[in-house]
């Protein structure tokens, strides 16, 4: 317990630096990272993709999406994401013509999930992260900077209000095969936590630095954020189950890999994204 909260308090601290303090690139890169190692634990730890040269492949393709988000690079999304999706179909079924005797078709499906899906869902916090339209004060930061912070509150917040709900209240399991401690009224309780986090983050920023978020919005991603966190949850759970493992990885001191960590953040994120893309 004593080494996942100092941990805790360790990444908090780096998040605020790479967010407020240090050039994005380092955010960017951070990320990167992140989508390398989840690409790895959900593909290769669990021996989905045991191919090795498919499984390098996968590796690359995740790294190649994530450097095609860097600001820096005078790259079109767009043509990256088109690119890779061309070079994993190609080099996949390459691989799978080459050692098909060995090599179940199923590694190929599972090769596109871990290489694309997952490492697109992860970027969307990237993606966030460079929203610039609407400047912050008279300061050199933009809103991105502080929006970014929603989703994962919500994923995050939620967890841990889902955690305190069911040790206080939690009576009826929610999934008692994929994950017997969680409970029915924990989850609610996430969901009520969730909402009324983010809305005050939402009030804090729009008094602050004149978000203009309405108020409708920051209900929907905290509770709405909640359910996508506790199902990403159940997700990458049922995937551990059926594979065999404990834990994805042990990268992170008292949470395991990073998608014991990022699991909720998945599927999170990417709706904070629709959703500011809809507001604003």
């Amino acid at each position: 317990m004593k080494a996942r909260v100092l941990f805790g308090v360790i990444g908090f601290v780096a998040v605020l630096l790479a967010l407020y303090v240090f050039p994005a690139i380092v955010l960017e890169i951070a990320v990167a990272v992140l989508c390398l190692f989840a690409t790895y634990e959900v593909i290769g730890t669990t021996r989905l993709v045991h191919n090795r040269l498919e499984l390098l492949l996968c590796l690359l393709v995740s790294v190649g999406l994530a450097v095609g988000h860097f600001s820096v690079l005078p790259l079109d999304l767009q043509d990256v994401v088109q690119g890779l999706i061309f070079v994993l179909l190609v080099g996949s079924f390459a691989i799978e013509l080459k050692f098909h005797d060995s090599m179940n078709v199923s590694q190929v499906s599972w090769g596109f999930f871990g290489a694309l899906i997952v490492p697109y869902l992860m970027l969307s916090l990237v993606r966030i992260f460079q929203m610039d339209f609407q400047p912050v004060g008279q300061t050199d930061f933009h809103v991105g900077q502080f929006i970014v912070l929603l989703p994962l509150l919500a994923a995050w917040g939620a967890d841990t209000c889902a955690l305190f709900a069911g040790m206080f209240f939690g009576k009826h399991k929610l999934a008692p095969v994929v994950s017997p401690k969680k409970t029915v009224e924990g989850a609610v309780g996430g969901v009520v936590g969730g909402a009324v986090l983010v809305l005050l983050a939402v009030l804090v920023m729009n008094a602050l630095m004149g978000l203009d978020m309405p108020i409708w919005a920051a209900l929907v991603l905290g509770g709405a954020g909640a359910v996508l966190g506790e199902i990403g949850d159940l997700s990458f759970s049922i995937i551990k189950r059926q594979t065999g493992i404990k834990d994805y990885g042990h990268i992170f001191p008292g949470h395991g890999g990073v998608l014991d960590r990022f699991d909720s953040v998945l599927f999170v994120a990417p709706f904070a994204e629709i959703l500011f893309r809809i507001i604003w």
